[in-house]
């Protein structure tokens, strides 16, 4: 049966992955998962598309708190009180409009130093906005190691690559492809999975570097049919939260219907 093997979230779009043991999925999916954001100075969307290495800056935020801390791969931090709000903005998210407010804080400065472009930190005014599609993702490490043999990857390929929320193991390569439309159970939380996920550049990156290492794209077209819905390239799927629910490692991945 499959079972999740490892959890991905980020406080921080674009940042480096954390792996709980255990998240609580709302309504939203885990609330704080990119609750934050980068915008450059004409108020767009600022991430790993455009520069890579953002995915080396180890991000730790407290909710209680409302306390960020953003660790930089040469050791240097910026943190602060990331409850302040300044400037509001709309943002453009793939064609969807994201309600946001500039943080001000010390990450402005080591964020554009960093970065060698002027940055800021936003924050969406509602949890859950920060995502690209659907709130929840998923892929088997099965796919991901059809992946590397057919891209001829010495080794293993790192599935963080994917920036997916949840690993799973059990399974056959693609196997999770056949759940569009699907209810599954994974822990406690009851899912709806929708479709495939289009993948970007950002997968061609070694996720400990954010430096371009492995051919994902142009793999994933040799072996795999393009998406039919929509124009992309699919690996992995969407889903989203049908009843709130405690997931944590190991825990089974049931087909309900």
């Amino acid at each position: 049966m499959p079972s999740v093997l490892r959890i991905n979230v980020t406080p921080v779009k674009s940042m480096a992955l954390s792996h709980p043991d255990q998240v609580d999925l709302g309504d939203v999916g885990v609330a704080e998962d990119r609750l934050f954001f980068l915008v450059d100075d004409d108020g767009r969307k600022f991430a790993a598309d455009r520069f890579g290495p953002l995915q080396t800056i180890r991000p730790v935020y407290d909710p209680d708190r409302e306390h960020l801390t953003l660790v930089f791969p040469d050791g240097s931090v910026a943190e602060g009180d990331a409850a302040v709000f300044d400037e509001g903005l709309i943002v453009d998210f793939s064609r969807r409009p994201v309600r946001a407010h500039v943080v001000p804080g010390p990450w402005t400065d080591a964020l554009s130093r960093f970065a060698e472009v002027s940055l800021r930190l936003a924050r969406c005014d509602q949890p859950g906005e920060g995502i690209d599609v659907y709130h929840l993702t998923m892929v088997s490490n099965a796919s991901v190691a059809a992946l590397a043999e057919h891209g001829g990857h010495a080794g293993d390929l790192d599935p963080a690559r994917f920036r997916m929320t949840f690993e799973l193991d059990g399974c056959e390569p693609h196997e999770e492809d056949s759940w569009a439309g699907r209810r599954v159970r994974v822990g406690k939380a009851l899912l709806r999975v929708h479709g495939q996920v289009p993948r970007c550049i950002v997968t061609t990156h070694d996720p400990r570097t954010g430096l371009k290492d492995f051919e994902t794209l142009k793999t994933i077209v040799s072996y795999r049919p393009l998406m039919t819905d929509q124009k992309g390239i699919p690996f992995g799927m969407y889903a989203e939260v049908q009843r709130p629910g405690p997931v944590r490692i190991g825990d089974p991945v049931e087909i309900q219907d």
